[in-house]
């Protein structure tokens, strides 16, 4: 990695230095050649992808664009790093790839046109990938792609799908999909790479519940034919072992409450398990033939991603609310420790539940060491939906909590992590049920006499961007400051303009398109109510986003304008956000400037 570092200089706020610290990410390492790994780092400034040789200590920087790049892989016989290539942030390019020792990128797959990614698979054998497309026009399409030869079509289908696993020896595709309509519970099929069926498992047939399957992956063993997937047939994510072949499956029945994912262990023999429940979570192995459920020891807070190595050991990427993000290993130490300032630590997070009219709501709390209420609030909302905010450290949030303001996040329904009745509650109300549990944590913030009624601001990013909209539309006596990033303001206009997939989303949380059911999505647009809005708002928008398109964002600020309400609008040369660090920072004073102007901060 480049040692080209900005000084830890003492004039440096540390919300700056936050955004400055180099951080990496939990490297990906091959299938077959586990010395070679790829991560990303933001060591140059900007986040790109790195090539790091474990054997001889070697890392260099493998991406070098303007606007970042972070979507890459290795093939499993370590030798090249595919990485996608879009057009400054809009998410519609090609897959490229170079060597790992460094070379030429070419294009990965000639005869493929430019689309949205839709999943990737890279056979063992060095030549075939397995690659997916969204495209407006098209729908989904999936791809058989072999060196040297033409790419074949082997699926299709208008509603959103995507590429799971391949088999360890090829044989077997595993796919996940909506044909149905529902874009938030797939279905599964297994292909052979002709297209030709072998299985299928769906869990939205033949119930009343809507119920999820996710591929976890197959079992790395040549021949092996069970596949680890994910399902929600007990109200949250469990693992299974379903066997495509015999059709066999296998429940692990764990004794863990909240959502459990997992992953193999390199040798087949038992699954790494990731648990998270109420905002943290934990690591176990799962022996396969004893059955026995074993903890991985790791520090209270978040693991954001864990692999098993091929001896045994975990490396894992953990984080606290207070405590930086740093890659550990189970053998004891740091995995990568980048060269650079020192990444300042922030204040511990404190929960909070408050019944709301869904059941009781889990708000994360933060404050100004030894500050005392009532304090200038921030209600920092998620993006997603289908996400949640937990005890992981966040730069943003640390921000807020330095310039004096206490920050509450709030995991709404809509969240993930709390059941699959929790995430799926907001549908054909969509935006006023997430809204009802915000303003439930609003007046218990206020009553307890945390939060300052009359400096309350409402912000988030993408789907909190969104909220943040319909929050100063809908209660518009509520809050002092609205900031929305990246936001959906214009339902209509967006879902016209936005991604493929996304429209697919939409379509199953509004129950059909704003031709089919207008009142709905007319109900939950920001634009509705934008004449109702009261406080002074800020706008943040990337003109090449293709989740929140740039168009239905002008259509909500022309309204503002139109009656001279207070507003600012920033717009930068990026898609859905930046992975610049300046533009980031530049971003964040804006914001905490336009917030303390109007709060007389």
């Amino acid at each position: 990695m480049s040692e080209s570092r900005t000084p830890d200089t003492p004039d440096m706020p540390d919300w700056e230095k936050r955004f400055r610290a180099p951080r990496v990410s939990l490297p990906d390492w091959a299938e077959d050649a586990p010395d070679r790994s790829l991560f990303v780092s933001n060591a140059t400034g900007t986040y790109e992808l790195y090539a790091w040789d474990r054997a001889t200590g070697g890392q260099r920087q493998a991406t070098d664009r303007p606007n970042g790049t972070t979507d890459g892989v290795l093939t499993p016989d370590g030798a090249w790093i595919w990485w996608f290539d879009d057009k400054d942030g809009d998410e519609f390019g090609i897959w490229r790839r170079q060597p790992f020792g460094g070379g030429t990128d070419e294009t990965a797959v000639p005869g493929l046109e430019p689309s949205y990614p839709a999943g990737l698979a890279l056979a063992r054998d060095g030549r075939t990938a397995v690659v997916g497309r969204s495209t407006d026009e098209e729908g989904t399409t999936i791809h058989l792609a072999r060196e040297g030869e033409d790419p074949v079509e082997i699926y299709r289908h208008r509603e959103s799908a995507g590429v799971g696993d391949l088999s360890h020896d090829g044989s077997l595709l595993a796919i996940e999909h909506t044909e149905h309509g529902d874009a938030m519970h797939a279905a599964l099929r297994v292909l052979r790479p002709d297209g030709t069926k072998v299985a299928e498992l769906d869990d939205t047939k033949g119930g009343t519940e809507e119920l999820g399957l996710e591929v976890l992956g197959f079992a790395p063993v040549d021949g092996d034919t069970r596949l680890l997937i994910g399902h929600q047939r007990r109200g949250r994510w469990e693992p299974l072992v379903w066997d495509v072949a015999t059709g066999a499956q296998t429940d692990l029945l764990l004794d863990l409450p909240g959502d459990v994912s997992a992953e193999w262990y390199p040798d087949g023999s038992g699954l790494l398990v990731a648990h998270s429940h109420e905002a943290r979570s934990e690591l176990f192995r799962y022996d396969l033939a004893g059955h026995e459920l074993t903890r991985v020891p790791t520090p209270p807070g978040t693991v954001s991603g864990a692999t098993a190595r091929p001896d045994g050991s975990v490396e894992y990427l953990w984080s606290s609310a207070a405590e930086p993000s740093v890659v550990r290993s189970t053998t004891g130490g740091v995995v990568l420790d980048p060269p650079g300032m020192t990444c300042p630590p922030s204040v511990p997070v404190e929960d909070a539940w408050v019944e709301g009219p869904g059941g009781r709501i889990h708000a994360l709390i933060q404050k100004p060491a030894g500050a005392t209420g009532p304090l200038p609030t921030v209600f920092d909302l998620h993006g997603g939906p289908t996400w949640h905010d937990s005890d992981s450290f966040a730069a943003g949030p640390a921000a807020w909590v330095d310039h004096g303001y206490a920050v509450v996040r709030i995991n709404y329904r809509g969240s993930t992590g709390y059941g699959r009745a929790w995430t799926d509650a907001l549908k054909h109300r969509v935006g006023l049920i997430e809204l009802e549990d915000v303003a439930a944590v609003r007046d218990w913030a206020v009553s307890s006499g945390l939060a300052d009624p009359g400096r309350l601001i409402l912000t988030g990013a993408s789907w909190g961007g969104y909220l943040t909209l319909l929050g100063i539309g809908t209660q518009p006596e509520a809050w002092a400051v609205g900031i929305a990033v990246v936001p959906v303001a214009d339902y209509v206009t967006a879902y016209h303009d936005e991604m493929e997939s996304l429209k697919a989303m939409d379509r199953t949380l509004l129950g059909g398109t704003p031709e089919e059911v207008p009142d709905r999505f007319e109900a939950s647009s920001p634009l509705t109510y934008v004449d109702q809005v009261k406080t002074p708002v800020y706008i943040s928008a990337g003109v090449n986003d293709p989740r929140c398109p740039i168009r239905q964002i002008d259509n909500y600020v022309k309204r503002l304008e139109a009656r001279g309400a207070t507003h600012e609008v920033y717009r930068y040369d990026a898609g859905h956000g930046s992975l610049v660090v300046d533009e980031r920072i530049k971003q964040v004073r804006l914001e905490t400037d336009f917030a303390g102007r109007h709060l007389g901060l």
